[in-house]
């Protein structure tokens, strides 16, 4: 497989709604998502609960050497509690088919790790469904641990599924 000529991770901008929303659904699947298969019309991919600002985006040269967003990373407080300031949370990762196993996700997660330290956060969590193998993997190795299970909380494609809560510090 060539080397991914990658650009850094940078901040989302309102420009990125088409192709954010086309790479959210082309990632779709219930390895990762609990929400049934988004159908035409689609909605704009930003509204209030996901504003440009929520997200990281890594942009990379496809085949055609075209620079294409090649992937995202969602990163929120988890409330909006005055006690919880300190926490920044996981509420989404895609990668496109073309950029997959090549170190974007883990790029993007590196990024969200840093840029949730540069914003005064001291703790990062996520939640990942349990049968998703390479999502639990890849955090894993970035010093994310398991903090709970809710086991089977979801039922997707015909089966139960655990909803897994991971998290780490993010101080030294």
């Amino acid at each position: 497989m060539p080397e991914l000529r990658t650009r850094p991770v940078r901040p989302a901008d309102l420009s990125d709604d088409t192709a954010l929303g086309e790479l959210d659904r082309a990632a779709w699947s219930t390895l990762h998502s609990v929400q049934s298969r988004p159908q035409p019309p689609y909605e704009a991919f930003f509204s209030d609960r996901s504003r440009p600002e929520h997200l990281l985006v890594a942009e990379a040269e496809d085949a055609a050497g075209e620079v294409r967003i090649a992937g995202y990373i969602r990163l929120v407080p988890p409330t909006a509690l005055a006690c919880n300031t300190h926490v920044r949370q996981i509420q989404g990762l895609a990668v496109a088919d073309w950029a997959r196993g090549r170190g974007v996700a883990r790029g993007l997660l590196r990024a969200a790790l840093a840029a949730a330290r540069g914003d005064g956060a001291s703790r990062m969590t996520l939640r990942v469904l349990g049968h998703n193998a390479p999502a639990r993997a890849l955090y894993e190795s970035e010093g994310f641990v398991v903090e709970g299970v809710l086991p089977g909380e979801f039922f997707l494609a015909g089966r139960y599924v655990d909803d897994v809560l991971m998290g780490r510090s993010l101080t030294p």
